[in-house]
């Protein structure tokens, strides 16, 4: 069999699942053994910190891997130093290693899209920044456009996410998400001005953040799972006088029922393909012409929508079925694992 080494976290929990037992427990790691097992691979749990780069053993190990989002991601960092440096060792990652930097980074997942997506896939180009200065400035230079919307680094069920129709509104908000405020800092800033003349003091506004272009009218959005050729789709309606639907518990409504326009599955298609992953959450609107990827995640996502769609669409044969779902959380991710080891021939030489 063809070994698959699964980096879990410091508490031995693999991947995500919304209603785990016990609670934030992952993935059935039993259940998965299970699958992969009859696809022909023999998966092995490790923790980050059992592994160990002396040697070349890494070089073309298929590597799955998970996130945290602990407080302040302390240990996701951890993750993200092991994975980067299995990346260096020549394991072949599954996602890539970017896409945990992307995981709860709304930045580095903007990076993602520019540098990844052709032009008609990515339109709905954010800005991005480091600092409430460096807001200033873009406003001073007229870089930006109103409405907008402003989305901290991290956050999930639309925490973090503010909309600007105005200067005002933005720089308000703006400081608000970037405060990095430390007195201790503060008072050394004033100690290091005083002696040294012409001294930029550090920011006490350094928390990172994105602006997106508001897109007006929509009534709600939809969460998209994709698992290689299996799409699970979830409506979701607004919050009354809000315009954020994530998190809202608003009317949902699956599959079939979600009246999602079933012509834009084809452009979610190409998205997918083009970040080069196995799996995929994505967070789509539609305004009746185009279609927007809010955000997206290629790993440790919200789960939702698969456990609780009665049926989901299935590309087969140049065609979109609508199939019932009767296929486990752990089936559909083996699932797109296994596809996509064949469909990019890296079972080559395993």
């Amino acid at each position: 069999m063809t070994e698959i080494y699964c980096i879990t976290d410091y508490k031995g929990v693999f991947g995500s699942r919304f209603d785990a037992e016990p609670y934030r427990s992952g993935l059935d790691k039993n259940l998965l053994v299970e699958l992969f097992k009859k696809n022909g691979f023999s998966p092995i749990f490790i923790r980050p910190c059992d592994i160990s780069f002396i040697n070349q053993f890494w070089k073309d190990k298929i590597v799955l891997y998970t996130s945290s989002e602990e407080y302040n991601l302390y240990y996701k960092t951890f993750i993200e130093d092991i994975v980067f440096g299995l990346k260096e060792a020549g394991a072949i990652l599954l996602p890539d290693a970017l896409f945990l930097r992307a995981n709860n980074n709304k930045v580095f997942m903007e990076i993602i899209e520019q540098v990844k997506l052709p032009k008609e896939l990515h339109n709905l180009p954010a800005k991005y920044f480091g600092t409430f200065n460096e807001i200033k400035n873009a406003i001073k230079a007229n870089e930006i456009t109103f409405p907008c919307v402003l989305k901290s680094a991290a956050g999930a069920k639309s925490r973090g996410v503010v909309l600007a129709n105005n200067e005002k509104e933005l720089l308000q908000n703006a400081k608000k998400i970037t405060k990095t405020f430390r007195l201790k800092v503060f008072v050394k800033e004033l100690i290091r001005m005083r002696l040294h003349k012409g001294y930029l003091h550090e920011s006490a506004y350094q928390g990172k953040l994105i602006i997106q272009p508001f897109v007006k009218g929509l009534q709600n959005d939809w969460k998209v799972l994709i698992y290689e050729n299996k799409y699970f789709i979830l409506k979701r309606s607004v919050r009354v006088n809000d315009f954020r639907a994530s998190g809202s518990g608003l009317n949902y409504k699956s599959g079939g029922e979600s009246e999602f326009p079933i012509q834009m599955l084809s452009y979610l298609r190409e998205f997918y393909l083009s970040l080069d992953v196995p799996n995929l959450s994505i967070d789509f609107g539609f305004d009746g012409t185009k279609g927007y990827v809010f955000e997206y995640q290629a790993l440790h996502y919200g789960t939702y929508t698969q456990q609780k769609s009665k049926d989901y669409y299935e590309y087969e044969n140049g065609e979109w079925r609508l199939k019932q779902n009767d296929l486990k959380l752990e089936e559909v991710f083996v699932y797109s694992i296994v596809e996509y080891l064949k469909r990019k021939n890296l079972l080559l030489g395993q």
